[in-house]
């Protein structure tokens, strides 16, 4: 079986969708940029600490996510080489990749990284992946961490939050507007079917 291609093109018209469908590709998804000014000012969060490369935090953080996200189409399957590529590139922070720990387990995390402004953008700070662990899911973790993760944006000096979500991850951008963002573009995805 061989690997479907994949475009992803940024504000698509029905140009785009045109000439995907005339490279075999189809639309899969709409995936929502979303932004608000910081800081947030939102006060409830809960305690979290910075995850530690080379350390357990590595093989927790794998289960978790893998749990968290099983049918997620990017997030699923994480394996220490994809981990190791992100904790490894440039970008990388890990004062910036905050955990929140409960009865001694990981229960949910913020993982964040920062943009340098370009000539069409400001420098932004975004929620790279939050997840929480099924098993500590109910408790209002996800807002917490999600508040977390742009108080340490704010704290570094960033001005707008920034994140990427799902357009039929209902409950997410619920929680998402509830907090301030609002729909900056959308981006949409396209693939051809995997060849058998």
């Amino acid at each position: 079986m061989t690997t479907p291609a994949r475009r992803v093109v940024s504000c698509p018209t029905a140009a785009d969708d045109a000439r995907a469908a005339e490279d075999g590709l189809t639309s899969i998804r709409n995936v929502l940029q979303l932004r608000r000014p910081l800081p947030l000012d939102a006060g409830d969060t809960v305690p979290t600490r910075a995850f530690v490369p080379g350390s357990p935090d590595e093989a927790a953080w794998i289960d978790v996510n893998n749990r968290a996200f099983a049918t997620h189409p990017d997030q699923a399957g994480m394996t220490p080489s994809r981990l190791h590529a992100d904790l490894t590139a440039a970008w990388f922070e890990a004062d910036g990749f905050r955990l929140h720990e409960r009865d001694g387990r990981l229960a949910a995390f913020c993982w964040t990284k920062r943009h340098p402004a370009t000539a069409d953008d400001p420098a932004m700070g975004e929620i790279y992946v939050i997840g929480v662990d099924p098993d500590f899911q109910g408790l209002g973790l996800g807002r917490a961490l999600v508040i977390a993760g742009l108080d340490w944006l704010a704290g570094v000096g960033e001005t707008v939050g920034m994140l990427y979500v799902d357009e039929t991850n209902t409950p997410a951008r619920r929680l998402y507007a509830r907090l301030g963002f609002t729909e900056h573009h959308v981006d949409r995805v396209y693939e051809t079917s995997p060849a058998t």
